[in-house]
């Protein structure tokens, strides 16, 4: 059996639908140190929406704002505020992908198209996920331009290089979407179903669970591993969780948080406090017995404690994360820095630490 089907190659790039595309990339410059690279709008003859392209390392995050209520996605922002619209997966071949995709059950939502400019051709379909967001196969074999026909390189008077400083960011590690109670199942067999995932690992709510709050996930993978979505729903619990904090304000189900790796999380951390980026923090006890609970690690444990990162251990190595707060107003979507020393885990040892950290936020919110 083809172990990969639809031959994803990886994550191409993440669109967000935002309410002032052009603010939002002032904030992703300057607190998470992207490079702003291209840009879509009126200028570039692009009338019904503009657009703002950032990288850093192998992320790209595409972030759109509709130019008028006759946008035909106008209405998300009103029903979700910003969030992830699509999770774009390059492919080998467009074509071919939708068309298994489809027949495996999969609802299109726009068939293979092909758009032309001088730098090439740039191929693309989307298929519809949980909620309203997307799933774009795409290939740039063909195209050698900045991103894609519309998009141009940035005017220098848009941003200053020369204030352009990059945190440390790598890569995507994963992107983790919030489902209602109930349908976790359900997604993970569409997964396996249309794009040929496997289930790596799964959790229930004695792995997640406080006092307060319980959750269920299952994290899916591609067959090379390079690509993986944890699906999460709610579970029965005292209070309401944050799976249901997030249904409740996002207004259904969507992308919760994407992970991104850094090779060197001190760093990065440092430089994005310095930059005005809100974490989450756990008691400083949860420091008082970690190498006892995790092994020997390179990192300096005074370090750790002081930025507030998490340390975890699976019979392959350990690795450190560390969880913004949400970044919207609305308690939905918030990212996750991750440095990984062999482990392929998730952070199950920092589960309940991490979500009496949550549990604290939401409490001062009044949705606990």
């Amino acid at each position: 059996m083809n172990p990969d089907p639809l031959a994803l190659r990886k994550i191409d790039h993440v669109r967000f639908f935002v309410g002032n595309a052009r603010q939002a990339a002032y904030f992703y410059r300057n607190a998470f140190g992207f490079d702003v690279i291209a840009y879509a709008g009126l200028e570039t003859r692009m009338r019904h929406e503009a657009g703002y392209v950032l990288r850093q390392g192998d992320i790209t995050f595409v972030l759109a704002s509709p130019l008028g209520p006759e946008h035909p996605e106008a209405q998300r922002i009103v029903v979700h505020g910003d969030g992830v619209q699509d999770i774009a997966l390059q492919v080998d071949d467009v074509r071919q992908a939708y068309e298994a995709a489809i027949s495996r059950g999969a609802i299109g939502v726009s068939a293979p198209q092909a758009l032309e400019d001088e730098h090439g051709v740039y191929e693309y379909a989307t298929i519809r996920t949980y909620g309203d967001t997307t799933h774009s196969f795409v290939n740039r074999d063909r195209y050698r331009g900045v991103f894609a026909p519309g998009y141009k390189p940035l005017d220098p008077d848009r941003y200053s290089p020369q204030s352009f400083k990059p945190v440390g960011l790598l890569t995507i590690d994963h992107i983790v979407a919030n489902v209602e109670e109930g349908k976790m199942n359900e997604w993970v067999g569409w997964y396996e179903r249309v794009l040929g995932f496997n289930q790596l690992i799964s959790f229930d709510d004695k792995d997640i669970s406080t006092e307060y709050t319980a959750l269920m996930s299952k994290v899916m993978q591609n067959g090379t591993g390079r690509i993986k979505f944890p699906i999460n729903e709610p579970a029965q619990a005292k209070r309401r969780s944050q799976i249901e904090e997030y249904l409740n304000y996002y207004r259904g189900p969507g992308v919760q948080h994407i992970a991104m790796t850094t090779g060197n999380i001190l760093e990065t951390i440092r430089a994005m406090r310095a930059n005005d980026v809100s974490f989450l923090r756990v008691p400083r006890t949860y420091y008082d017995d970690l190498l006892d609970r995790v092994g020997p690690i390179d990192e300096n444990v005074e370090d750790l404690a002081e930025l507030g990162i998490l340390v975890d251990r699976d019979e392959e190595g350990y690795l450190l994360q560390i969880f913004t707060k949400p970044v919207e107003d609305r308690p939905t979507l918030f990212f996750e820095i991750i440095e990984r020393h062999g482990s392929r885990s998730f952070g199950k040892g920092n589960f309940k630490a991490l979500f009496e950290a949550i549990e604290r936020e939401q409490a001062r919110r009044g949705t606990l």
